[in-house]
């Protein structure tokens, strides 16, 4: 018999707003700029990671999207939870960064600060090494949010038996364009973890 599996917390963050489960958790002016909002985000969720501020935009966003769910789940630094994040740009925002420093003629000196940035999967170790996590891990990348993908990867990694939970989601930041939507998948939970469902809640349709 196939075992159900639930999502059973979920956070976007968009348009200068973060919201967990369908919940506004608090709303920044229209007109600031990602980095003073991740700022307000931060402060938000009273934490002392000083990293953080080292942090590419695209890490930002995954970091504070990943903070507002595992707060909500509340795991344990033992518990077995895969990361599988995907976007649109990869790392493009970065990366455009890292190519103005090497054609930079007069300056030349591509910063290894910079340089590092230049993957995306540096946000699921950003997230890794903050809560101690050593599970499976990958990060993929769609034109657009992919729920069928998620959801097969997902449902494959608990059905293995490879993670307990997993942490997935679409974490896109290009400019001062972004949009987060992440989300956890266990054996636990109120919503049913199907295709559907993931599209509905993308689509902040609860």
């Amino acid at each position: 018999m196939k075992i159900e599996n639930y999502i059973s917390n979920y956070c976007h963050i968009r348009n200068n707003t973060v919201s967990v489960n369908g919940e506004l958790i608090f709303r920044e002016d229209s007109n600031s700029e990602f980095a003073d909002f991740s700022k307000k985000g931060y402060k938000h969720l009273n934490l002392s990671y000083s990293k953080f501020f080292k942090m590419d935009n695209l890490s930002k966003l995954a970091f504070l999207g990943a903070e507002y769910v595992l707060n909500a789940t509340k795991i344990d630094a033992d518990d077995n939870v895969a990361i599988v994040l995907t976007n649109r740009a990869s790392s493009l925002d970065t990366d455009r960064k890292h190519q103005g420093s090497i054609q930079d003629k007069e300056s030349y000196y591509p910063s290894p600060a910079v340089f590092v940035y230049t993957l995306p999967n540096i946000t699921i170790g950003e997230i890794s090494i903050k809560h101690q996590l050593k599970s499976e891990n990958a990060f993929f990348i769609f034109d657009a949010f992919n729920a069928d993908f998620l959801h097969a990867y997902a449902s494959s990694l608990l059905e293995k038996e490879k993670a307990e939970s997993v942490l997935c989601g679409w974490v896109d930041y290009d400019g001062e364009a972004y949009d987060c939507f992440m989300y956890m998948i266990s054996k636990k939970g109120q919503r049913k973890h199907t295709t559907n469902e993931l599209k509905n809640l993308y689509k902040n349709k609860d």
